[in-house]
């Protein structure tokens, strides 16, 4: 089926879990504005994927799936076919949002050939999941089904407030030439943690290389792991301000540069643009690492173990803590040439 794409009024995108999942989805919207410049564009995810939309401009409508509502997938089922969409995109294509495109009554109905599913689906996107990277696997998904694509960018959205918030944050606490550092303990699954005292080691090698300075930026469940982090170090390190989602994201946006585990975090700070360098233990980079030219990411390749994508280690989390820290640090050395950001070369 080929989609007419000059009858295309109106489009639902379809991602739920996390706001990082929902991060890695936003590399279609450029391709969208672009092939259907008329349509409005909602967007069906659950409520962490909120906080990445919903200060987006272009997006028309945000609907939300909360899956502890009663009747929660009949309430969604309703209000999507009452909304009269011409193309829905489910990204995710599980049982549930498989149904939620059944019978939304769009003519062009899309997502992935998955077992069991593909009877609501006109349109389908690739087989091979574990291909491409999540961001990429998007645009072939795209490319699948005749959208052509030109952009790669990733989206979040920030209002005036935040930017102000951290701006005035940083010309309190930095000056405007220093090499600000941000770090980020954040990880879904405990495995997915670099352990407190690498990331010491990783700052205060950058502060004797560089004169770094240092910004520890934290969620709800990582204040002790952030507080660790600072009392670790034998360098001085400012832990972050308790903050929103997205004033957080804009702290990050203000630093030259971004060290984080595989995390939510890390999907903000690549999806803003700040150069970043992921450390990947249990998870694998090439499929969730940061994506884009300004970014990196390190892992210790020859552990026997390294990828195992367990939540819980059940060794001595051998991946981060035997990561050799000169690597790491020829990986920032490798961004801050990539990215020309300015930083005092002295030994300290």
């Amino acid at each position: 089926m080929k989609i007419e794409k000059g009858k295309i009024k109106r489009i639902l995108c379809i991602k739920l879990r996390g706001i990082g999942d929902v991060i890695l989805s936003t590399v279609v919207f450029d391709n969208l504005l672009k092939e259907f410049p008329l349509a409005k564009i909602d967007y069906l995810t659950e409520p962490p994927g909120k906080t990445a939309l919903e200060k987006l401009s272009f997006i028309n409508e945000i609907l939300i799936y909360n899956k502890e509502e009663t009747f929660a997938g009949v309430k969604t089922i309703a209000k999507v076919f009452f909304n009269k969409y011409d193309l829905v995109l489910d990204f995710y294509s599980n049982p549930r949002t498989a149904a939620i495109t059944c019978f939304s009554g769009a003519k062009y109905r899309a997502g992935f050939p998955y077992r069991g599913r593909t009877y609501a689906y006109n349109l389908l996107g690739p087989a091979e999941r574990n291909k491409f990277h999540a961001a990429q696997l998007h645009i072939e998904f795209l490319n699948s089904i005749g959208i052509k694509t030109e952009s790669s960018n990733l989206h979040f959205g920030l209002d005036k407030k935040e930017i102000a918030f951290a701006q005035d944050f940083f010309d309190k606490n930095f000056s405007v030439n220093d090499f600000v550092v941000v770090l980020s303990p954040s990880g879904g699954w405990d495995s997915k943690k670099c352990d407190a005292s690498k990331f010491a080691e990783i700052g205060d090698t950058l502060y004797e290389t560089y004169h770094a300075k240092f910004l520890i930026v934290w969620g709800p469940e990582d204040y002790h792991d952030a507080l660790a982090i600072q009392k670790i170090m034998k360098h001085p390190s400012l832990l972050a301000p308790n903050t929103t989602i997205r004033e957080g994201a804009a702290l990050m946006r203000v630093a030259k540069l971004v060290i984080a585990n595989d995390s939510g975090p890390m999907h903000i700070s690549t999806a803003i643009g700040t150069p970043t360098l992921s450390l990947h233990g249990p998870t694998d980079p090439n499929l969730q690492g940061p994506f884009g030219d300004k970014h990196a990411w390190i892992r210790l390749e020859e552990l026997d173990c390294i990828g195992c994508n367990l939540l819980i280690c059940p060794r001595k989390h051998e991946c981060f803590l035997n990561l050799p820290t000169e690597k790491i640090i020829e990986k920032v050395a490798q961004l801050i040439l990539k990215n020309d950001i300015l930083v005092h070369h002295e030994k300290i």
